[in-house]
């Protein structure tokens, strides 16, 4: 069917894949526990933005060129590495904030890292060059050689992936809208899971400093 070759082994793997934490679905489970539903929501926009531009790149031969030019990766990764961990050290020093000022709501400001979910959310989406050589190698499984419109097949493959990421990070999403008003009562709370969504985003920079090609 429009040159997949393995429908249902695609499926199950992309719902694995996609079931595996990241930054992206790290990052809209905080926002949705601090702002609520639609902070969420732009959020899950932008991951579904940036992965479309990720998978585009990907089918338009950018991972082969990362390849071949892995001078071009290490720019990128370090780059992309250095930003997430910054991200973290923003989320850190907010929790330090919160933690001390725990007086009223509204002495409390919302920590930087949540006032523009979708620009930081996108952001995060694509500072990620092993996604690209992810997209490349996961998808040129399951496409049929011999059809004639691969830019179909990618497109199907890509919708899909979409459809089931959107489905998890609405799941995502609920969960930590279910949670946000005990986070905006309790700013301490708020603050350890700020500090620690912060430490994971800067173990993420350091992986992904440290990815490789292979």
């Amino acid at each position: 069917m429009l040159g997949i070759t393995d429908l249902a082994t695609y499926i199950i793997g992309t719902i694995f894949i996609i079931l595996l934490p990241g930054p992206n679905s790290l990052y809209v489970l905080s926002v949705a526990a601090k702002r609520g539903v639609r902070a969420g929501y732009q959020g899950a926009a932008a991951v579904v933005v940036g992965d479309t531009v990720l998978m585009v790149l990907a089918a338009a031969g950018i991972g082969s060129l990362l390849v071949a030019y892995p001078g071009v990766f290490t720019v990128i990764k370090y780059a992309g590495g250095a930003y997430l961990v910054w991200i973290g050290i923003q989320l850190i020093l907010g929790a330090i904030k919160r933690w001390g000022n725990d007086a009223t709501p509204e002495a409390v400001s919302e920590p930087a890292d949540t006032n523009h979910p979708f620009n930081r959310a996108l952001a995060i989406s694509l500072v990620n060059p092993k996604a690209i050589l992810f997209f490349v190698s996961f998808f040129i499984q399951f496409v049929d050689p011999a059809y004639p419109h691969p830019a179909l097949t990618f497109a199907a493959l890509g919708a899909i992936l979409q459809i089931i990421s959107i489905i998890y990070l609405s799941a995502l999403i609920l969960i930590g809208a279910h949670v946000a008003e005990t986070f905006r009562r309790r700013h301490r709370l708020s603050a350890v899971m700020t500090g620690g969504v912060g430490t994971v985003f800067i173990s993420f920079g350091a992986k992904l400093a440290t990815a490789t090609l292979s």
